[in-house]
């Protein structure tokens, strides 16, 4: 049995949990998220916990323990206190602004860069070069977040480039000047 799934996931105050035959929804302050799931695992409700246990004693049962156990409790703290990505934009003339529904990034290239903020999250620059996402689904915030990364990984020799804001860069020593 996976021990991750043995936890019972803590209901707070104002968050309310729905168990259908073939889906949970997850309601409260910040919004309402749904999430399939499959007969592998049975899903109850007791004494605020939601409690996750496995259909049958089948390797594929005990994967889908621990997975479902933490994908309800990544949509309750989702809809209690939502997921931030903090990026961090770095090098001469890199800059990030957001128009409207866009995020228009200029990263050094001949043209600009310009990324369609998905649905349901909201995305502030700073001219600082500080992109913050954030959101209630932490799959979306993280996919969205590593987007924008990929356009201009940081190299190591300058530093420039896009980061997390907790990500370290090992940097390299250059070439040492000639005799």
């Amino acid at each position: 049995m996976s021990r991750i799934g043995k936890l019972p996931v803590a209901i707070p105050a104002g968050v309310k949990v729905t168990v259908l035959p073939d889906q949970v929804t997850v309601e409260g302050p910040k919004g309402k998220l749904a999430e399939a799931y499959n007969n592998l695992v049975k899903i109850e409700v007791k004494d605020n916990n939601v409690l996750v246990t496995p259909a049958n004693e089948s390797k594929n049962a005990n994967a889908a323990h621990g997975l479902y156990r933490n994908l309800i409790h990544n949509m309750v703290v989702g809809v209690t206190t939502g997921y931030t990505k903090t990026l961090i934009i770095n090098g001469v003339g890199f800059r990030a602004e957001v128009q409207g529904k866009l995020l228009v990034m200029n990263l050094g290239y001949s043209t600009d860069f310009i990324s369609t903020i998905p649905e349901g999250l909201t995305v502030t620059a700073d001219a600082q070069g500080k992109v913050v996402i954030s959101g209630i689904k932490k799959q979306q915030v993280g996919e969205f977040a590593s987007q924008i990364r990929k356009l201009r990984k940081p190299e190591p020799y300058k530093g420039k480039g896009i980061r997390y804001e907790t990500e370290t860069i090992r940097r390299k020593v250059g070439k040492s000047g000639v005799k």
